[in-house]
């Protein structure tokens, strides 16, 4: 059994960790298998990405009952396992949608805070378990959690490693939506499919824009957007969504 899931609808490629009797923790087959999934989503057909678990977890991060491989210890390890993980879904330029649909924690937690965009179920739960086993944040939440929820509630939150509700979660900004569990893939799946039928190279760009100018001062923010429109003016399709929005745009002033 392939602890690591794809299938394609169209445009949109869903990533399921698939080891639900761990709520979908993460070993070393399951991070190859996870490693083949992100070379897949960087095929230009697809335009979107959700993640999501199997069974009732999202994923409970590392399989601490997974034997240790001694030979790549502290930092080395992380550099193996986690990091070309949360790189590769930074780098893809297109949107990556994580389906929360039960628990997310520890290195599970960051994999879901390295998306673009997280919708939750009702039932998830969100649990930095770092500091509970004398651990700092890895897997990137480090670098994601400030800038989603600010320094003092991330850091609070991290240190504490306190149990998030996902009406918490919402409230805190740290998902965008809440929905039954029933409907948690069906929105995420729309909402991908809403995205990838965006024009031209748009919504990736902007991606690749907002992540820039998280990282550099103004000026040099308004020297890559003027880098990157010109990029966006010259994809396929953009001279034609701009005619069919000007074409609205005087059809709705002739029926004034």
């Amino acid at each position: 059994m392939s602890t690591v899931l794809t299938s394609r609808d169209g445009p949109v490629l869903t990533v399921t960790l698939n080891r639900p009797e761990s709520l979908n923790a993460l070993d070393a087959k399951t991070l190859y298998a996870l490693a083949d999934a992100w070379h897949e989503a960087a095929d230009p057909e697809i335009r979107a990405v959700v993640v999501t678990g199997s069974g009732r977890g999202f994923c409970a991060g590392a399989d601490l009952r997974a034997p240790r491989d001694r030979s790549r210890p502290g930092s080395s390890g992380l550099r193996h396992t986690y990091h070309p993980h949360v790189l590769a879904m930074a780098e893809l330029e297109k949107p990556v949608i994580a389906a929360v649909n039960g628990a997310a924690a520890g290195a599970g937690l960051s994999l879901a805070a390295a998306a673009d965009l997280r919708i939750a179920s009702e039932e998830a739960k969100f649990v930095p378990a770092f500091t509970a086993v004398g651990l700092v944040p890895d897997a990137g939440g480090a670098y994601f959690l400030p800038r989603l929820l600010g320094y003092a509630r991330a850091y609070e939150w991290l240190a504490t490693g306190r149990r998030l509700t996902a009406a918490e979660a919402l409230a805190w900004g740290l998902v965008s939506e809440v929905v039954p569990a029933g409907e948690l893939l069906p929105r995420a799946t729309r909402l991908a499919h809403q995205l990838a039928a965006t024009p031209g190279r748009a919504v990736g760009l902007t991606k690749r824009l907002l992540d820039y100018g998280l990282n550099h001062g103004l000026a040099e923010l308004l020297d890559e957007e003027a880098r990157l429109q010109a990029l966006a003016v010259a994809a396929p399709g953009r001279l034609q969504a701009r005619a069919e929005v000007v074409g609205r745009l005087s059809a709705t002033k002739e029926d004034r």
